[in-house]
């Protein structure tokens, strides 16, 4: 990592990194999950300031121009900058992601019959979690939801939703999980995100089809 507050992009010295790759990944750990570990005060909206993250041995040799930097070349979208309400102090927050309780996200329901409620919506995984996925659904596991995303990766409109190096497709049938019950919201970045039915999961039922994404996309059997 590179000595002083120089707030320069670029390689490190660390395993030849991007500066800016580690800094989101710290950021995405902190907003994510480690906050309560690390000790930072984090509101139930998600955000904290971001004076107190930079003051953490963690963030200490970045810069407030270092999380503007990587928070507007993030191509997924996956952090929200904005001045406090109340005095302006800069905040931040991870887009969705979070295995923290955080209450409000500002997340936007969908509901049955509008326009931005998808017929279907598709979640990445991977070939060797195929079985166990077709048996007992999908899980939010220590997330508090369920990521999908409008479409695959490159496709019209999908900013964010899956790893890039997915090879698993599963698509979900929207209309027939709402019309269960079962919740479904957009995070400010475009990811669909659910909590899943009350154990968490989105059971094969509500599966629409399945596709193997590399070497070549192919259809997987459901059942």
């Amino acid at each position: 990592m590179a000595s002083g507050r120089g707030g320069r992009g670029g390689k490190g010295n660390r395993g030849g990194e991007d500066r800016d790759v580690r800094l989101s990944k710290s950021l995405s750990y902190a907003l994510r999950h480690g906050a309560n570990q690390m000790g930072l005060q984090m509101g139930t909206d998600g955000f904290m300031f971001v004076e107190e993250l930079l003051a953490h041995p963690q963030f200490r040799s970045y810069t407030l121009k270092d999380v503007e930097r990587v928070v507007a070349t993030n191509d997924k979208q996956r952090f929200k900058l904005c001045p406090h309400p109340e005095d302006g102090r800069l905040q931040i927050r991870a887009s969705q992601g979070h295995s923290l309780q955080v209450m409000d996200l500002e997340l936007k329901p969908v509901l049955t019959g509008s326009a931005d409620c998808p017929a279907e919506a598709v979640h990445g995984s991977y070939l060797r979690n195929w079985s166990s996925i077709q048996q007992q659904g999908l899980s939010r596991m220590r997330r508090t939801h369920i990521h999908l995303a409008p479409g695959l990766p490159g496709e019209e409109g999908v900013i964010s939703g899956m790893r890039k190096d997915c090879d698993l497709a599963v698509y979900i049938d929207v209309f027939k999980a709402l019309a269960d019950g079962i919740e479904f919201f957009w995070s400010d970045n475009g990811v669909l995100l659910t909590e899943g039915d009350a154990e968490g999961k989105l059971l094969p039922k509500y599966f629409s089809r399945a596709l193997t994404l590399r070497p070549t996309r192919s259809i997987l059997p459901l059942q």
